[in-house]
């Protein structure tokens, strides 16, 4: 087949984790069926996408925690340059649980503002007090241009870069370094100036080192005051699949001109990077930009998108 499946997510559905959790405290099979580890393999996303459409073509499956999405696209951008494919199936899903929630708890990464949910998530200020956990799903077709010509499709945007490398240090402590080499190989990919890039789309998950991090990688790269924010001030954390939302709505951000600012950042942090930090709504012409993504296990991706 050639048209395959590039999907990601963080992991399975939770709810048959925990039925096997159940089964293996006390032996209690309350809860567990023929198709409980189905729901909780961690490709799942990926196998039901191939099923449901009956889709022949390769099928990689991404689960690579918050850049499971990014990943995603990346790879199947690669797999249509190389001539493997000629359309893809990428993005990445993840659903809300008490359980994934509990993960962030534990390792004090979220926000303690239950009383006042509408000042929260805040990347970049100098207030935030981490991330909140989001829920979602999304996907987009990546053809072969011509390909897509031929059969009069829509064409929204082009995937012009991708780059993707691992710290190789830590698994939660983010190097701003190896952040910054991954810009660099999907500017290096794209065949592009840092200087062409006219926004970018961050990460930012409010958490502290998190964004000092990104932030100072992002303009060690640049060298100016991008334009740049967070869209996860939206809807929180989307876990594996927030690299596919946020490049989404990136493409539509660039189609129409119109930048959204990054909602709660009322005082950039001052260790941050200098950067353009959008805190209004901006009317923007560009023809390219940027969604950087960055992972647990110290897995960086960025994605370059041109307007079409």
């Amino acid at each position: 087949g050639r048209c395959g499946i590039a999907y990601g997510s963080s992991s399975g559905s939770m709810d048959p984790v925990r039925a096997f959790g159940r089964l293996l405290e006390d032996g209690s099979m309350a809860g567990v069926s023929s198709t409980s580890y189905i729901q909780m393999m961690a490709h799942t996303a990926a196998v039901n996408i191939g099923l449901f459409f009956g889709m022949k073509g390769r099928i990689i499956p991404t689960c690579s925690a918050c850049t499971s999405g990014s990943q995603a696209i990346g790879f199947a951008y690669e797999s249509i340059k190389a001539g493997r494919q000629v359309l893809m199936v990428a993005g990445g899903a993840d659903e809300l649980s008490p359980a994934g929630a509990a993960v962030f708890d534990t390792l004090f990464a979220t926000s303690t503002r239950n009383d006042a949910p509408a000042t929260t998530p805040r990347p970049f200020d100098r207030d935030r007090d981490g991330l909140v956990v989001g829920e979602g799903a999304g996907t987009l077709v990546l053809e072969e241009r011509e390909h897509a010509l031929a059969r009069g499709a829509r064409i929204y945007a082009e995937v012009r870069g991708f780059g993707s490398n691992s710290d190789g240090s830590h698994v939660t402590q983010p190097e701003a370094a190896t952040m910054a080499v991954a810009m660099r190989l999907a500017l290096a990919d794209a065949e592009l100036s840092a200087a062409e890039i006219g926004y970018v789309s961050a990460h930012g998950t409010a958490t502290e080192r998190g964004d000092i991090a990104e932030s100072q990688a992002t303009a060690a790269v640049f060298g100016r005051p991008v334009p740049i924010s967070s869209l996860k001030s939206y809807f929180g954390h989307t876990l594996g699949a927030c690299g596919a939302i946020e490049a989404w709505l990136g493409i539509e951000m660039l189609r129409r001109d119109w930048y959204a600012p990054t909602v709660n950042l009322e005082v950039v942090d001052p260790r941050c990077g200098e950067l353009d930090y959008l805190q209004t709504p901006r009317t923007m012409q560009h023809e390219f930009l940027m969604s950087n993504n960055f992972a647990f296990g110290g897995i960086n991706t960025s994605l370059v998108f041109q307007r079409n």
